[in-house]
């Protein structure tokens, strides 16, 4: 692996080699790597089982292992990805605004790219990809740091990459991977600030305390997803459980499952009985207050830390609200501002919801796992952001570009 230094000076020269590509061309590269991606599936997939085998012998969680796992849907999965990349607008040049000063000044404000984007992630390998196609699109050069778990799969599907770059005659160093696993490397990592213009870590919630304690790069936070379901009094019960269900159960280890669930008081005899038979056979443990135990014996009771808690398991808290003031309230007090839904036939309570939720991503009759770039039709993501400064929500193309005002005059002189 080369040294740090040597990296952050690849990818400096790198933005400025991408910057100067064509739309086309940036397309022939990403079709290019998804072809490659394929045909590597099965030295991918080798690699990615020895991932695995560390993992388990370590004794990592299922659902961590979940994330961890690839195969060859997963793999087709991530090609696609990029395929649909290809297939979006390149924003890069985009007019944003242009006007003419009184003076005569004309000002344009243009899109560019961010220039080198650092990407700190955890366990999931088809970020590796993701990160490189948007990134690449939107002509940044991307220096990658994974876990020490996803170490091996993440230098195949690198190598890949980087062998589709070099089959196009563009430079390979508009991706690199830093394949250290050190802890003391990573800060390294979060002080180049010389050559790195923005940081962005995937993870855990204390990785991303970790990047923004010590970073020196401006970072941007793809936050943790304590994600809330508040079932209002007019909910349509039997969309409302198949809708739970899938937020909780389709995939547990991701940012944007269910974790908590806030029932109106004036359903629970007629949601919970179901539910509760439904969560069972989904094998999910319900946590919950006095009200709701009533109806569900074999639930445990909840503490206030079960209801700030991603779970990333198969669990679920539950509490009883009697209004809607009172779940919009919960939400923005034990919330990561991430995603969040009401479940209601009620269009004023759907407003409020949606008006007064301090989240990213506010859903009216609809699971919370539809957070996500390609959900959203972005191709792939970078992360779910749950700043407002530089970006909110799933981050796609535009929102890995910056602008810059170019002005034109006829020797104009400020008097």
């Amino acid at each position: 692996m080369a040294d740090l230094e040597i990296m952050g000076q690849r990818a400096a020269a790198a933005k400025f080699e991408l910057h100067k590509l064509s739309a086309e061309k940036k397309n022939q590269v990403l079709n290019k790597a998804a072809e490659a991606l394929v045909a590597d599936t099965k030295s991918i997939l080798e690699e990615n089982e020895r991932d695995i085998i560390n993992a388990e012998k370590n004794g990592m969680h299922p659902g961590m292992i979940d994330r961890l796992r690839l195969t060859e849907d997963r793999i087709k999965a991530m090609a696609d990805g990029l395929c649909q990349i290809a297939g979006l607008e390149d924003p890069i040049g985009e007019v944003l605004e242009t006007f003419t000063r009184p003076n005569g000044l004309h000002i344009q404000k243009r899109r560019v790219p961010l220039g080198v984007i650092g990407i700190i992630y955890e366990s999931r390998p088809n970020v590796t990809a993701d990160a490189f196609g948007l990134c690449f699109k939107a002509g940044n050069a991307v220096i990658l740091k994974g876990g020490s778990d996803a170490v091996f799969s993440n230098m195949a599907v690198t190598a890949s990459i980087r062998k589709a770059l070099r089959a196009c005659g563009v430079c390979e160093d508009a991706i690199q991977l830093i394949e250290s696993t050190d802890r003391e490397v990573t800060v390294r990592f979060m002080k180049m600030d010389r050559y790195v213009d923005v940081l962005i870590p995937r993870g855990s919630a204390g990785l991303i305390r970790s990047v923004v304690t010590n970073s020196t790069i401006p970072v941007i936070e793809t936050g943790t997803g304590n994600c809330h379901i508040y079932v209002d009094e007019s909910a349509d019960i039997e969309k409302a459980i198949p809708i739970i269900i899938n937020a909780k159960t389709q995939r547990i280890g991701v940012c944007n499952a269910c974790e908590s669930l806030l029932i109106h008081q004036a359903v629970k005899g007629k949601l919970l009985p179901v539910l509760a038979k439904e969560l069972r056979e989904c094998e999910v443990e319900m946590r919950a207050d006095e009200q709701i135990r009533e109806f569900i014996a074999d639930a445990v009771p909840a503490t206030e830390e079960d209801y700030g808690t991603e779970y990333l398991d198969y669990i679920i808290s539950m509490k009883t609200v009697n209004s809607v003031d009172e779940a919009i309230a919960h939400i923005n007090k034990y919330g990561t501002k991430h995603s969040e839904a009401i479940l209601t036939q009620n269009k004023e309570n759907a407003d409020r919801f949606l008006n007064e939720v301090d989240a990213a991503c506010v859903y009216v009759n609809v699971s919370t796992r539809f957070s996500d770039g390609f959900e959203f039709g972005f191709g792939a993501e970078i992360g779910i952001s749950t700043q407002k400064l530089h970006a909110r929500g799933p981050m796609g193309l535009k929102e890995l570009t910056s602008y810059k005002y170019m002005i034109e005059g006829n020797g104009h002189v400020r008097p």
